[in-house]
C-alpha cells in the first residue's frame, strides 16, 4: 500500500474505474450473448436484442473499453446473424 497521499488517491480512483469498466464490459458481453442465443433459436424479439447489443458495443467503444476496430468487427458479426 502506498504511503504518499496522492498515490493512495490514485489507488482508490483506479479501483473505482476498474469496477465501473468491469460492469460495463460485462453488460456488453451479456447483451451480445443474449442476442446470439435468441438468434440461434430464431426468437421473436431478435431485432430488439440486436439493437441492444449494438448499443452496448457503441457505448463500450465511446467509453474507451474496446477499440474502434473491435467494435466494428463485433457489430459486423452480429449483423450477419440478424
Amino acid at each position: 500500500m502506498p504511503q504518499i497521499k496522492s498515490a493512495i488517491k490514485r489507488v482508490k480512483s483506479a479501483d473505482k474505474a476498474n469496477l465501473r469498466n468491469n460492469a460495463q464490459r460485462s453488460a456488453m458481453r451479456s447483451a451480445i450473448k443474449n442476442f446470439e442465443t435468441v438468434a440461434a433459436n430464431n426468437g421473436e424479439n431478435k431485432d430488439e436484442l440486436f439493437r441492444a447489443a449494438e448499443r452496448a458495443i457503441d457505448m463500450a467503444k465511446s467509453k474507451g473499453l474496446i477499440k474502434a476496430n473491435k467494435a466494428a468487427r463485433d457489430k459486423s458479426r452480429l449483423s450477419k446473424l440478424n
